[in-house]
């Protein structure tokens, strides 16, 4: 194949190009002027732990500076991040109790439920967004109901249902299920318009790798799998005319939004699923991605504040709209300097 021959430049008579770059980078009011892709606030979206009781605020060792909340901590903190202009938020709860079918998902005294009517009482202007899974609640640790050693896909689907409902009787904005189950999306729908909740939007976790990346989180929702691991129903990384297909069937199921997880190592996935798809796309910084970046920065390796301002242009520089992340608070504060 032969190779494209580059455009010319236009030069001068010395033979030196005429159109430098260097021009737009000397200050940084010029390279502002310029910047292609841009960062906002408003685009973040703040994952948050909740649990019961009260007063708690529990750090998350493999994740410093993140944490356990309870619902009267969580309120300040989200109002907090509400201050420095983060104004989306994204629960995932702790039980107390788990069982073989994850049952306290769909309790509506759950501490993700009681978080949603605590935050919608106090924030007018604050997205909730709730992350709809079973693998926190089961005892197993996997995403739905297990059958001779596997996830048995569509009875665990009636049980996500029951969830979503759950969640937007309490209040919730959007609901995000992020269990990888087939046809999970339509049921969902199903069950939120029939029982009145039409507007509440579905933002589908529908490109969910089985990553290496999700080790902190799985500390920090006590969610790890009791035995074997989440292949059978997350996809294989080596994987992306897969993603379009995944994407597809939620979107006809009736997903609002999709999301591609995680963000880092699947650039080009993020870039494929916008360039098929015109809607709005989502990148989940996982918690992996945050701990690597931040032990790095403990030890003095990289530059913290810069390596998360270039993470996030990363992955918007991809094609993501919205940005799932654990430094939404940090960001949102240095993109206000």
């Amino acid at each position: 194949m032969t190779r494209a021959a580059a455009p010319s430049l236009p030069r001068s008579r010395s033979g030196f190009p005429v159109l430098r770059p260097r021009r737009l980078r000397r200050s940084a009011p010029l390279r502002d002027l310029v910047r292609e892709t841009l960062l906002d606030p408003r685009d973040l979206v703040y994952p948050l732990f909740v649990r019961t009781g009260s007063g708690t605020k529990r750090e998350i060792a493999s994740m410093p500076g993140q944490f356990q909340f309870s619902v009267d901590r969580l309120v300040e903190e989200v109002g907090q991040a509400r201050d420095e202009g983060v104004r989306s938020v994204l629960l995932f709860g702790i039980p107390d109790r788990k069982d073989e079918v994850g049952s306290g998902a769909w309790d509506d005294e759950a501490p993700v439920q009681q978080a949603v009517r605590a935050l919608k009482a106090s924030f007018e202007d604050v997205v909730v967004v709730t992350d709809v899974c079973l693998c926190e609640y089961t005892s197993h640790g996997h995403c739905g109901v297990i059958r001779d050693g596997d996830v048995d896909n569509d009875p665990t689907l009636d049980l996500l249902a029951r969830a979503s409902v759950s969640h937007a009787r309490a209040g919730a904005d959007i609901v995000a299920p992020s269990d990888m189950m087939d046809g999970r999306i339509g049921a969902i729908r199903r069950a939120l318009d029939e029982a009145g909740y039409s507007t509440v939007a579905i933002l589908s976790y529908a490109v969910k790798y089985a990553s290496a990346f999700y080790g902190p989180f799985r500390e920090a929702a006590g969610s790890t799998p009791q035995f074997g691991d989440r292949r059978s129903y997350q996809m294989d990384p080596g994987n992306t005319d897969e993603a379009l297909v995944e994407v597809g069937l939620d979107l006809d199921e009736g997903a609002d939004i999709v999301m591609v997880k995680p963000g880092l190592a699947y650039l080009d996935v993020i870039r494929r699923v916008k360039h098929a798809y015109q809607v709005p796309v989502a990148a989940y910084n996982v918690s992996g991605e945050y701990s690597m970046l931040v032990a790095a920065a403990e030890r003095g390796w990289i530059d913290r504040e810069r390596a998360v301002l270039e993470v996030l242009t990363g992955l918007r520089r991809a094609g993501a709209d919205i940005l799932l992340t654990y430094h939404a608070r940090e960001a949102a504060r240095l993109l206000r300097r």
